[in-house]
């Protein structure tokens, strides 16, 4: 298990998981959790607040299929279905932020309007995580 870019441990217990999230949360400085909004013309609005940032952070967008179901042809599974779930189609950097207030449009073209987004600001260079957001399709049914 991975916590915040920063620690990493097996967590295989409730004390050692505690452990690290409390280690993580004091060492972390920032936040800086995108706000999403897919736009009636179906973009992706991504909003940022300022932040003061030691560093440079990538903004980095994930599309993905909620639920991805696929058909056994051959083997003992054979005419079973596998099912998979929030599997990345596509991944993207945004942009590089420098903590000012900004805002991106991402257009509708590089994701399918049933898949889920999920938008993650890292500092650069494989960093700790500084917030993270999604953004999944209603489902009706």
């Amino acid at each position: 298990m991975v916590v915040d870019g920063r620690v990493h441990q097996p967590g295989i217990n409730d004390g050692q998981i505690e452990s690290m999230l409390g280690d993580a949360k004091r060492h972390s400085t920032s936040r800086a959790t995108p706000t999403l909004n897919r736009m009636a013309d179906g973009t992706l609005r991504i909003w940022l607040a300022a932040a003061k940032l030691e560093a440079p952070a990538d903004v980095t967008l994930f599309a993905y299929d909620r639920r991805h179901a696929t058909p056994v042809q051959r083997g003992e599974n054979e005419g079973r279905r596998l099912d998979n779930f929030n599997v990345v189609r596509h991944f993207e950097i945004v942009s590089r932020w420098n903590g000012a207030q900004t805002h991106w449009t991402v257009p509708a073209d590089r994701f399918q309007p049933e898949q889920g987004l999920a938008v993650i600001v890292q500092q650069s260079d494989h960093g700790p995580v500084l917030g993270a957001n999604k953004l999944e399709p209603m489902i009706a049914g």
